[in-house]
């Protein structure tokens, strides 16, 4: 199963332009498949976070000042999947334009490669069971370890977002 586009548009009630969208496009290059755009002005996304506290106890230095843009902690993939700084490069690229040298982008392709099949390991060894479930389901042999203990997660994985 695998999902070839997913749309996730923030809006606040009675406006018509997003806020935040996050969007994935399985066959897109440029942008990335997967990513976050901003469409909120700064004044806006502080007007929803002074909202926000009227509904919180008093906390911190938020009680005394207007709330800023860059309180908010956008989700962008958790702890294994999120971005590389190969990814803010090829941001900073395609966004800014700023200057490259000959053979850039193949060597920030390959650096970017390397990243996410190390962190597709690390996955792995998250998940044994489900890595190995996907692959018998893919026609692999696995063998079960000897030891039952080392089948299990790590007690300090955070698979998901708290």
């Amino acid at each position: 199963m695998a999902t070839d586009q997913a749309d996730v548009h923030l809006f606040y009630q009675g406006v018509p332009d997003p806020l935040l969208r996050y969007e994935y496009v399985r066959n897109s290059k440029e942008p990335p498949g997967a990513h976050l755009q901003v469409h909120a002005h700064r004044d806006e996304m502080a007007y929803l976070l002074r909202l926000a506290d009227r509904g919180r106890p008093k906390q911190g230095l938020r009680r005394d000042k207007l709330p800023r843009l860059a309180e908010m902690h956008l989700p962008v993939g958790g702890h294994r999947m999120r971005p590389a700084l190969e990814d803010v490069l090829l941001f900073l690229q395609r966004e800014f334009a700023i200057d490259t040298i000959p053979g850039w982008r193949a060597v920030l392709d390959e650096h970017l490669r390397n990243w996410r099949l190390m962190q597709l390991k690390t996955a792995v060894r998250d998940a044994p069971d489900a890595a190995a479930q996907v692959l018998r389901s893919l026609g692999y042999s696995v063998v079960e370890p000897t030891v039952p203990a080392a089948r299990q997660a790590p007690e300090d994985v955070k698979l998901f977002w708290p």
